[in-house]
C-alpha cells in the first residue's frame, strides 16, 4: 500500500478534525445513517441499566447515534485522534456519556475494559493493522449475548457500488477534503482502504471465524446502497 498507512490514520484525522463534521454534513444521510445501525444493534429498554463502548467515536457523530436509540445507557466513547476526540468533547453530553483518548487496540492500558452490553465501531475496523485481533478483543468485552455493530463502508460485492464509490471520490470527496484542510492525503486513502476492505460476504465470515455469532448484515437506503453496511453479529 502507498501513501497514508493505517498506522497513522489517528494522527491524520487530526488535521481534518476541525472541518470534519462539516464534510461528512454534505454526505446525504450520513447521520441518519449511523442511527439505522445503532437501530440494528437491537438494545432493549431504551438502553436503561447498559453500559455501550464507541468504538472509534471520532467527532461525536457515532456517539450521539447511540444516544439516540440508548438514551438511558452509558456510553463509554473512544478515539485515537486528539483533534477529532476535541470536536467531540466540545459538544453537549449528558453525565452518561464519557470520552477516552486511546487507540482502539489500547484500550486495556487507557483504563476501558468490559464487560459491555453492546460494542458499537464505526468506519473502525477497516482502518486497524490487523481487525481480527480487534474483533476478539470486541468478543471478549461484551457480555454472553451482546451484540456488536460495525457500521463501514464495503464495495467488492457489487461492481455498480465500486464504481460510484470510485467517482464519488474522485468527483467529490477528495477535492472538498483538500479544499477543506490543504491535504488531501486522508481522502485519498479513505478511497484506496474501502477498495480493499472486505466484501460484504467475506466481512461477515471474519465475524464468524472470530468467535462471533447470529452473524448479519444490511445495507443503507439511497445512493449509498450496496456501499454502507451494518455488520451485526452477537458474542456467544
Amino acid at each position: 500500500m502507498t501513501g497514508l498507512s493505517r498506522d497513522h490514520v489517528p494522527e491524520s484525522f487530526d488535521t481534518g478534525a476541525a472541518a470534519y463534521d462539516r464534510l461528512v454534513g454534505a454526505n446525504p444521510g450520513y447521520e441518519d445513517h449511523l442511527r439505522i445501525s445503532a437501530q440494528r444493534m437491537g438494545l432493549p429498554r431504551n438502553g436503561a441499566g447498559l453500559r455501550l463502548l464507541d468504538a472509534g467515536c471520532g467527532t461525536g457523530l457515532s456517539t450521539a447515534a447511540l444516544l439516540s436509540v440508548a438514551p438511558e445507557a452509558e456510553i463509554v466513547a473512544v478515539d485515537g485522534s486528539a483533534g477529532m476526540l476535541a470536536e467531540a468533547t466540545a459538544k453537549t453530553w449528558p453525565a452518561s456519556v464519557r470520552f477516552v483518548h486511546s487507540r482502539i487496540e489500547d484500550l486495556a492500558a487507557a483504563g476501558v475494559d468490559g464487560p459491555f452490553d453492546g460494542i458499537f465501531a464505526a468506519y473502525l475496523i477497516r482502518n486497524l493493522p490487523d481487525p481480527d485481533a480487534q474483533l476478539q478483543t470486541f468478543r471478549t468485552l461484551l457480555r454472553p449475548g451482546a451484540p456488536l455493530a460495525v457500521h463501514d463502508y464495503s464495495v467488492r460485492d457489487s461492481r455498480v457500488a465500486t464504481v460510484v464509490w470510485n467517482a464519488v471520490c474522485w468527483t467529490v470527496i477528495i477535492p472538498a477534503g483538500r479544499l477543506r484542510t490543504g491535504d488531501a492525503s486522508l481522502y485519498r486513502y479513505l478511497r484506496r482502504s474501502v477498495m480493499e476492505f472486505d466484501g460484504a460476504a467475506a466481512f461477515r465470515d471474519r465475524l464468524r471465524r472470530n468467535g462471533f455469532s447470529d452473524v448479519d448484515s444490511d445495507t443503507m437506503p439511497g445512493w449509498q446502497r450496496d456501499i454502507v453496511h451494518t455488520f451485526t453479529a452477537v458474542a456467544p
